[in-house]
């Protein structure tokens, strides 16, 4: 009797499809399996982490995108998270420097220490004037923290989440409100530092790298978390094993708490009914079977365009034309190589940044982000490292190309070239080279023309204005990189959380 009951109370239980299982959509997934829901993934890789995935080739293991962890620390996001999951954490140690910055012509880098201190003297030393600036960058990030600690609903769309994004703002998290719709660049001026070369290019390339566009365009407080978040008692950290070790973990949880993740599977229509979501249509992508799901909710974890794809017609005339008026985002063109150890100078940081020309554009192979494996951290074996380089590219010149082979090797051997101004890169010490560009992306993550790094943290898609969680469909739910607080393994893991908390509250009502 009492098994009866247990299973028709197991069937009453909302049912949440969940496409996509990068960390935003396992996340959720997780969290809901947590709290009682039936869930089931839909991913159309065979490998689940999305841009936070690995691959191996021989004896290498490459983080595919991703190469950096957030909130790791105690009451960090992924600390809290794999604390309600019952998870251990993944062993990880901190990146220390978080990245070492080369502008052209200089052999000396920016190094972005995790200790304040020592990130103070060396900012002082390489911008000589600008401390005024830090500090109040400093200031608004410890402001913006709190208020992101209380867990606020951005951008709000009913008047639970009004609620609860005026329960986050106390006293001392109202500083950063005058600010809200400022560009870095602005504040630049304000401080008379716009015209400082060096500096304003070294917060060209470090915010292209975190949200995507430079200083004349990204959110001022969005710069200060992204700049901020470095140093401790936070810091970015570098996973032991892979980066796939997050996503395991997190597939594993859903397993456990009775959810489902299916591999292989693509979605390819959400369908409405009473504008609802009510059924999803899958594809199996190795017997090419379709059929239908019956959903309760939806959480996509997937950008706006695919969202407006999966939707069609049914795309709120509004929100579709916002998709449409949106700059293109970029995308990545990456270089993976397995090399000996040799190939590695001497106390190489792990992970560092290459300006090649002031002239030129961040991204193009002007610019590289590289990560370096570590002794011993699993992706490489012993006397031999992975070295994982990638340069911001338009993804329109990849699907609009004569020649995608020639084009593709072009791109190879001219970020080889750059590289071996600082590794030894010769046929000696290469045994693995390959390389992704956006349609790799695309085909392997599904992402709208391969784009990477979400849509940009302009004033315009930032925080208050920028995409919701909450979609104008309600109990269609979007996470990623698209919605506040933007990329990141943390970011997304962030915005999975607010979706959850918004699914509960819409539950209980």
């Amino acid at each position: 009797m009492n098994s009866q009951m247990n299973s028709q109370s197991s069937h009453r239980r909302p049912k949440v499809i969940v496409i996509g299982a990068g960390i935003g959509g396992l996340t959720a997934a997780a969290l809901l399996a947590k709290r009682g829901y039936r869930v089931c993934v839909f991913e159309q890789a065979m490998v689940p982490g999305g841009c936070a995935s690995t691959f191996r080739r021989r004896e290498f293991t490459f983080d595919v995108g991703a190469t950096q962890v957030a909130g790791l620390e105690p009451g960090g996001i992924h600390h809290q998270i794999f604390s309600e999951l019952g998870l251990e954490l993944p062993a990880a140690e901190h990146c220390d420097p978080a990245c070492a910055v080369f502008l052209p012509g200089e052999t000396t880098p920016i190094s972005v220490w995790r200790d304040p201190k020592q990130w103070q003297s060396e900012r002082q030393q390489q911008f000589p004037g600008s401390e005024p600036f830090w500090q109040k960058l400093g200031a608004l990030f410890n402001y913006s923290w709190r208020f992101q600690t209380r867990q606020p609903v951005l951008p709000p769309r009913n008047l639970w989440a009004t609620w609860q994004l005026a329960n986050s703002l106390r006293p001392g998290t109202l500083l950063p409100v005058p600010y809200t719709f400022s560009p870095v660049g602005q504040m630049l001026k304000g401080y008379g530092l716009y015209g400082n070369r060096r500096l304003k290019t070294f917060l060209d390339l470090q915010l292209k790298l975190y949200s995507q566009v430079g200083a004349d365009d990204t959110a001022l407080l969005y710069a200060a978390t992204a700049l901020g978040v470095s140093q401790a008692p936070q810091g970015l950290f570098h996973l032991q094993g892979s980066m796939q070790v997050l996503s395991n973990a997190l597939v594993n949880s859903i397993k456990q708490l009775g959810g489902e993740v299916l591999l292989g599977h693509s979605v390819e229509q959400i369908q409405l009914e009473n504008n609802r979501p009510r059924f999803i249509r899958i594809r199996h992508q190795k017997t090419g079977e379709t059929w239908l799901e019956s959903a309760d909710h939806v959480v996509a974890n997937v950008t706006v365009q695919n969202l407006t794809t999966l939707l069609g017609k049914q795309t709120p005339k509004g929100y579709k034309q916002r998709v449409d008026k949106l700059i293109p985002s970029s995308g990545a063109f990456v270089v993976y190589l397995g090399v000996d150890q040799a190939a590695i100078p001497e106390d190489c940081p792990p992970h560092l940044q290459f300006l090649y020309d002031y002239d030129g554009p961040i991204g193009e192979n002007n610019s590289l982000f590289v990560s370096v494996s570590r002794p011993g951290d699993g992706r490489a074996p012993e006397g031999k490292a992975t070295i994982v380089a990638s340069s911001f590219t338009d993804v329109q010149a990849w699907q609009k190309c004569n020649d995608y082979g020639a084009l593709k090797a072009d791109y190879e051997a001219g970020a080889i070239a750059k590289l071996n101004q600082f590794f030894n890169l010769t046929p000696e010490t290469i045994i693995h080279v390959e390389s992704g560009t956006p349609r790799t992306f695309e085909r392997y993550t599904a992402r709208h023309q391969g784009m990477v790094g979400g849509i940009g943290q302009r004033l315009s898609t930032f925080g208050p204005i920028g995409f919701a969680t909450r979609t104008p469909i309600p109990k269609l739910w979007l996470v990623g990189d698209c919605v506040h607080p933007g990329e990141g393994t943390a970011g997304v893991s962030y915005a999975a959380l607010t979706a959850v908390r918004q699914i509960e509250e819409m539950e209980r009502a």
